[in-house]
């Protein structure tokens, strides 16, 4: 897949994921508010209710005392008393609504107005000359014969508050309060009185949060002057929100991951197969050019045998046969690594274990290498300082890591390469340290340096031949005895690779 293709994938996929975690919290966001606005207008709704509850109580109160001859007689004297002494503030229902009228009556109209319906004792007219009487009192007498902790009970204000929340739905903890206008403090907080005196008088101060509640309303608002406010505060009011939307936002939520998790996946997924299909393209254009090169002498071999010229010269015959034998070994031993890596991909292998000396391995490697290394003016040496060099390992296996570190320290080192071979026992085992100088390794190629087929590049270096297979082996091979390998590289200044064989595998 093109590069191209992939990255515009990558970035509409992205572009999606962004819009659906925006559209997901603009929906949370429209619920909570939602949420709180029906919230709030239960609330409010409630507590309309609860006021109007309050009053209704006080006007059956009233109507109680006023409903016998002797109280409907006290309030007529009042009535009578104040209308010769005074001017009066009057509220008349009219319409079904309240509206205040200020007018200095005379002692002729108000009588006629307090006593309307005075004759009739029917329940209808009773209620009404209580309702007005009681208007009277609390309007001419401006609440000084009866205070709001005088007004409220307080087990009738809690009765209320509950009944009132669980019937719109509201299931949590509140707190409450009665704000009194004329004594501008608490006079009820959560239940309780508050206690009053001319030395100390309480105020919101430690109810911060019903002060500035949005939860407040009037109380006996038939009154000339609205003489106190109920207030609610809901401490968990935001947990109760965010709970309405919770089993939503959590599965958005998990939804979202999950999603993430499958497009990043899938992303490591392309990129690891386009990898892959790089380093099989890469290995099989090697492989043709190994196979090419041989193929071709063998077949100019074979045609020169052929020729009047050669065919009556047993010496020719000779060299162009061991010509063609030494071609065919080199296919041969490439076709081997090949069917070699397939078997330790197939767990299709058996170690043969013996004691081997990692001291014979290596200065019988070095002075194979050491021939090709002398061509190209270079160097390799040893220091062997392990006292104890014997390993439980497969003596074919452990010769041919050692071959293949140096033969890659060779390749991999553009001219006159300088390699060494050091050794050095350690808790458990012992542990053999390749080096050269080279061209190093860079941080993604460490990563990659021991994954089939993977070939590192070395720019204008174009003589490095190869499957990419040997540190594959290696990494393989060291697996399978129960030790390790380690690299430790820096791109332009050469690389060392550190192997650690167990004394013994079974302790390994």
């Amino acid at each position: 897949m093109n590069k191209k293709v992939i990255w515009l994938i990558i970035g509409l996929m992205t572009a999606s994921l962004i819009g659906i975690a925006a559209m997901q919290a603009k929906w949370v966001a429209d619920s909570l508010r939602a949420n709180e606005k029906q919230f709030d207008n239960h609330v409010q709704a409630a507590l309309k209710r609860v006021a109007e509850k309050l009053e209704e109580n006080e006007e059956m109160e009233a109507f109680k005392h006023v409903d016998n001859g002797f109280a409907q007689d006290f309030y007529q004297a009042e009535v009578r008393q104040r209308i010769e002494t005074e001017g009066l503030m009057l509220t008349i229902e009219e319409g079904g609504e309240a509206e205040q009228a200020h007018a200095h009556l005379t002692k002729q109209q108000l009588i006629e107005i307090m006593l309307a319906n005075n004759n009739c004792n029917c329940s209808n007219c009773r209620a009404e000359r209580a309702k007005m009487l009681t208007q009277f009192v609390s309007l001419t007498q401006g609440m000084d014969l009866a205070s709001l902790t005088e007004r409220i009970k307080l087990d009738e204000l809690a009765s209320f508050l509950r009944q009132e929340f669980q019937d719109n739905g509201i299931k949590i903890p509140f707190r409450y309060g009665v704000f009194d206008n004329r004594k501008k403090s608490l006079v009820i907080a959560d239940g309780h009185y508050t206690m009053v005196d001319s030395r100390s008088k309480p105020t919101l101060e430690g109810f911060n949060n019903l002060n500035n509640s949005e939860y407040q309303v009037s109380l006996f608002q038939r009154d000339a002057e609205v003489p106190g406010l109920l207030m609610i505060y809901f401490p968990n009011k935001d947990s109760y929100l965010w709970n309405s939307v919770l089993k939503n936002l959590i599965g958005s939520i998990l939804f979202t991951l999950i999603i993430l998790f499958c497009f990043a996946y899938t992303i490591s997924v392309i990129f690891k197969q386009k990898k892959v299909s790089e380093m099989k393209n890469d290995f099989i254009n090697n492989m043709t050019h190994e196979f090419k090169t041989p193929i071709a002498t063998i077949s100019l071999a074979s045609d020169s045998i052929a020729s009047p010229m050669v065919v009556n010269n047993p010496d020719k015959i000779r060299r162009f046969v061991d010509i063609i034998r030494q071609e065919n070994k080199r296919m041969n031993n490439q076709v081997e690594k090949v069917l070699q890596m397939a078997q330790i991909d197939r767990q299709d292998f058996e170690l043969k274990l013996s004691d081997v000396n990692l001291h014979d391995v290596i200065t019988q490697a070095v002075g194979y290498i050491g021939l090709q290394v002398e061509k190209r003016d270079g160097t390799v040496s040893t220091d062997l300082q392990a006292t104890q060099p014997i390993v439980q390992g497969d003596m074919t296996h452990i010769s041919n890591i050692v071959n293949n570190l140096l033969d890659n320290a060779n390749k991999y080192s553009p001219e006159n390469p300088e390699i060494s071979v050091a050794t050095r026992n350690v808790n458990g085992g012992v542990e053999v340290i390749v080096s050269d100088k080279g061209i190093g390794l860079s941080k993604e190629a460490k990563k990659l340096i021991f994954e089939k087929f993977y070939r590192v590049h070395t720019g204008n270096l174009h003589d490095v031949k190869g499957f990419g297979l040997g540190l594959s082996y290696v990494k393989a091979m060291m697996d399978a005895h129960k030790g390790r390998v380690e690299v430790k590289s820096e791109l332009g200044k050469g690389s060392s690779f550190v192997l650690f064989f167990p004394t013994s595998i079974a302790n390994g």
